[in-house]
């Protein structure tokens, strides 16, 4: 029984993981559609901001926006199998998240009208260059896809396969509209299984929005760089979901520069604030716990001062323990994992849908 049980685990392995022997074609994603991206980047098309351009900002912000966060592949393809081979710029994993997520790749297909997970590009340890099945045996027609890119890894290329005898083409953009997102590793993705499981592509697929991540592992912290190049994006609508990254006496020296720039060069365009919820540690670590209230505190100061000042379609969403109470939604006492995220997801979304419908957004 065990060699049986042997046998079927080493068959499931090579389905999934081992090199691909099939007769494939592969064509380059970049000919396809990308959603995510609200700027050319010349030096990596899966770059989301050109750090070149913007070169004043600190040097961890740059290389954290050469992370494909947020970053999809939209196509179709006739074909029963859909393949991918990518290069990422690392070989290693983040100790608190999957491999997946980290610079893997995850696959959704349209089920009458419907997106569903069909498969995951799981990396394998030590290795730049990757070659997988994602999906197989699919049945007969014409499928609709989005490939979600790594969260926290720079891709280098990519390249999506399916039978010789099938077709790929590139799909327009399921979504419509364009709101740019501004924060933390929350907001990047930490730590979600799957990368199209972080709550800005959760909601897209959800209302139809294109929620644009530009999340920053512990590096949302308002500088006047990062704000200056946030003046430059063309969107209906900014969310700052930032607040756990500054501190309490950033918050309150940056967060009106952040606001302001983005008013001035964007009148009537809808601000959302969004107040993080307590940190699970904080429940336990008092020094955390201190930490995040102070942060609140100067975070809903700054909004309030704000709305004095005369700023208008500028909004705060309060937190309302986003991430439930019962304590399990966690993986290492700051980032949310799936369960986190959905409960965030179930909060944030309709406080947010309210706000844009106010300016056609929906």
């Amino acid at each position: 029984m065990e060699h049986r049980n042997l046998i079927a685990v080493l068959c499931l392995i090579s389905a999934f993981i081992l090199p691909i022997n099939a007769e494939l074609k592969y064509v380059d994603a970049s000919r396809l559609t990308l959603i995510g991206k609200v700027m050319p980047t010349p030096e990596n098309v899966y770059h989301r901001v050109d750090t070149v351009k913007y070169n004043d900002m600190p040097f961890q912000v740059k290389r954290l926006f050469t992370h494909s966060a947020g970053l999809v592949v939209s196509f179709k393809t006739n074909s029963p199998t859909v393949a991918a081979r990518w290069t990422t710029k690392g070989k290693g994993v983040m100790g608190n998240v999957t491999p997946i997520c980290d610079r893997g790749l995850d696959l959704y297909m349209n089920d009458g009208g419907k997106w569903i997970p069909v498969g995951a590009g799981t990396p394998s340890a030590g290795k730049a260059e990757q070659e997988r099945v994602i999906t197989k045996n699919l049945k007969p027609g014409v499928h609709r896809f989005l490939l979600y890119l790594p969260l926290f890894e720079e891709v280098r290329s990519l390249e999506i396969g399916v039978d010789e005898e099938s077709f790929i083409e590139a799909e327009p953009s399921p979504f419509r509209h364009t709101v740019l997102m501004y924060g933390s590793s929350i907001l990047h993705g930490a730590c979600a299984s799957r990368s199209g499981l972080a709550y800005p592509a959760r909601m897209s697929r959800n209302t139809g929005i294109n929620f644009v991540n530009y999340g920053l592992s512990g590096n949302g912290k308002m500088e006047a760089a990062v704000a200056d190049m946030l003046k430059d994006i063309d969107a209906d609508a900014f969310i700052l979901d930032c607040m756990p990254n500054p501190s309490p006496e950033e918050i309150t020296e940056r967060t009106q520069y952040l606001v302001n720039t983005i008013r001035k060069y964007h009148q009537g365009t809808p601000i959302i604030m969004i107040e993080t919820y307590m940190r699970e540690n904080g429940y336990s670590d008092q020094a955390v716990h201190d930490r995040c209230t102070r942060q609140g505190e100067a975070f809903v100061k700054q909004y309030e001062l704000l709305k004095k000042q005369g700023i208008k379609d500028l909004y705060l969403i309060r937190d309302n323990h986003a991430i439930g109470t019962d304590h399990e939604g966690s993986v290492d006492g700051t980032h949310p994992n799936d369960l986190g995220f959905d409960r965030m997801v179930e909060q944030y979304q309709p406080q947010i849908m309210r706000i844009l419908k106010k300016y056609g957004i929906k």
